[in-house]
């Protein structure tokens, strides 16, 4: 009787984990996915909230799979939508830029990911229900690569995933802790394409000193790895 009711059960639990992308209300518990490609496909068929009935394609992410510094963003624009890849656009070509600066790569050292994975209409603030159907996702991302040191760019990615509401102005360059993992807050790079002075206290000055620090704290976390 026993062996029956545990096959049952397992069955109910393989359904359950199929209807993830149908409904915001099923949850996605810690350890649902393998791999960033199950994950994938999911976000792909994903109709969770509205989001999905716009989308070209879902954005998951890029770069090192198992990078130790992630990198969150709000959500896709329109370049992003069409080619299915986080921050390609110019947004996306000036954090290049920012993270050469101080010798990091996508190839190696970064993984890029979103509060959420498909792009609202005109590039809009995602809704706090749009969030939160799509956080799930992300906490999954974060599980399956394990980063040491998570940067928020911008004030939607910061409280999209700690929760926190002070202003992006007011806590950037500050170390948090969340979940047992190093964040820090920093400008969204689509800012900085606003705001272009290099002066001294320059949202693009504070950035440089922002990422050297993230960068003498990863070659910290990096000497203290054994082997």
């Amino acid at each position: 009787m026993s062996d029956i009711q545990l096959s049952l059960f397992e069955e109910s639990n393989f359904d359950q984990k199929e209807l993830i992308p149908t409904d915001a209300k099923i949850p996605i518990p810690a350890g649902t996915y393998s791999n960033i490609t199950e994950l994938a496909q999911h976000c792909n068929q994903c109709q969770r909230c509205e989001l999905g009935q716009t989308r070209t394609h879902a954005v998951v992410g890029r770069g090192n799979l198992k990078a130790p510094i992630m990198i969150v963003g709000e959500a896709p624009g329109q370049s992003e939508d069409e080619t299915g890849l986080p921050f390609v656009g110019r947004s996306g070509q000036l954090l290049e830029k920012i993270l050469a600066s101080v010798n990091l790569t996508t190839e190696q050292d970064v993984y890029i990911g979103n509060i959420n994975k498909c792009r609202p209409p005109n590039n809009r603030v995602p809704t706090p229900n749009e969030m939160a159907a799509c956080l799930p996702y992300l906490l999954e991302q974060i599980r399956l690569v394990d980063p040491k040191i998570i940067l928020l760019t911008g004030a939607t990615a910061l409280k999209g995933l700690t929760g926190e509401k002070q202003a992006i102005t007011k806590i950037r360059g500050q170390w948090i802790e969340w979940e047992g993992r190093l964040c820090m807050p920093i400008f969204h790079p689509s800012y900085l394409l606003r705001n272009p002075s290099k002066e001294k206290g320059s949202p693009k000055w504070l950035m440089w000193q922002d990422i050297q620090v993230v960068r003498a704290k990863y070659d910290e976390i990096r000497q203290n790895i054994p082997g």
